[in-house]
């Protein structure tokens, strides 16, 4: 079995560091990678710290990957040693439910197997991700990196990029359209990107004024400080997809306010308390929608991926040594990133702080 170094949680409270495990053997129909870099995304932390339910520790967070290809098993006939590829939030599921059968994997009935925290079926071990120096993925949970891209700056594409453009796709986002995104954060600022380069006029809902400039260098045409009373008075009923990347509790009727007949308010960040409730006529008087979306299938990623190599899309990232990582934790807790930190494994073996 492949030996491996990763960046570990011991338990809920001490710092992240490093660990020495063992990758499953290569099987006919895996893949194995050479991790070169690896986003940090909030579910990282929230995850290792418990607050999304029991942790199996140790743990090796990360779902956004990026690496090379190192050795492929027998039947793998997609990859070959030396591709550049990515591994996203998942790494297998079922197979074999409706869900999967249609390609959204995400929503498998039995379960997708997580990056981490989840459990593999070749061995019934834990699945540790990608703050690691290797992996070792089934065939079918591989994607294919655009050879154009920055591949640090990809690394976020495979959750921050895939879990906004889903939402994007499902409510057909394009020419004509008016989006409006909650929050200017990891999924945030992909949001932007994302629905500027489909063509939609885009409104970023924003606490924080001083985030306007980069607000519209990110894409935006409008910039609505969502404190401002007159401003948001002046926007209701005038939005199609409002993108709300927020992951803690907050008025959701305000937001609701702004959407058009049927538009749909759709919740990207999972807030561990409830938000306050819409009233129903909130609703009815609109034929209003309120939804959530989980990330994108393998096809959908895929199709996320070629989109941005086409349109030379990738995230704004700080790129940190594996040591910088607990530094980079206390750091995303106070939102002091521009918009994602991604770890350089090239690093790892140095002490972590």
């Amino acid at each position: 079995m492949p030996p491996t170094l990763g960046i570990a949680a011991f338990d809920a409270a001490s710092p992240l560091a490093p660990w020495r495990f063992e990758r499953r053997d290569v099987g006919p129909r895996d893949v194995q990678l050479q991790i070169l870099y690896c986003g940090i995304c909030h579910s990282d932390l929230h995850t290792v710290r418990g607050e999304w339910g029991p942790c199996a520790y140790p743990q090796v967070p990360g779902h956004e990957i990026v690496g090379r290809v190192t050795a492929v098993g027998g039947d793998v006939s997609r990859w070959k040693v030396g591709d550049l590829v990515g591994v996203g939030c998942m790494v297998d599921s079922c197979r074999h439910c409706v869900p999967c059968k249609d390609g959204v994997e995400q929503y498998c009935e039995n379960r997708m197997t997580g990056t981490y925290g989840g459990v593999e079926k070749e061995t019934g071990r834990p699945t540790q991700g990608g703050y690691s120096t290797a992996i070792v993925v089934n065939e079918d949970f591989v994607l294919r990196i655009p050879d154009n891209l920055e591949l640090a700056a990809v690394a976020p594409l495979l959750c921050a990029g895939i879990t906004t453009w889903s939402p994007l796709r499902q409510w057909k986002v394009g020419p004509g359209s008016r989006v409006g995104v909650v929050g200017i954060g990891g999924l945030g600022h992909m949001a932007v990107k994302l629905a500027n380069a489909l063509g939609a006029h885009v409104v970023v809902l924003t606490t924080s004024p001083g985030k306007a400039e980069d607000a519209r260098r990110l894409g935006a045409h409008e910039v609505v400080v969502s404190r401002d009373k007159d401003a948001m008075k002046a926007l209701r009923n005038s939005l199609h997809l409002i993108i709300d990347t927020v992951g803690t509790p907050h008025d959701l009727e305000a937001e609701m306010q702004l959407l058009t007949l049927d538009g749909t308010l759709v919740l990207l960040g999972g807030s561990p308390e409830p938000h306050p409730a819409p009233g129903a006529f909130t609703f009815i008087m609109k034929r209003r929608r309120l939804a959530g979306s989980l990330i994108g299938g393998i096809a959908e990623t895929q199709e996320m991926l070629d989109f941005c190599g086409q349109h030379g899309i990738t995230a704004d990232i700080e790129l940190i040594a594996a040591a910088a990582v607990n530094t980079a934790y206390e750091r995303m807790l106070k939102s002091d990133v521009k918009y994602r930190f991604v770890i350089d494994l090239a690093t790892l073996g140095e002490p972590t702080s």
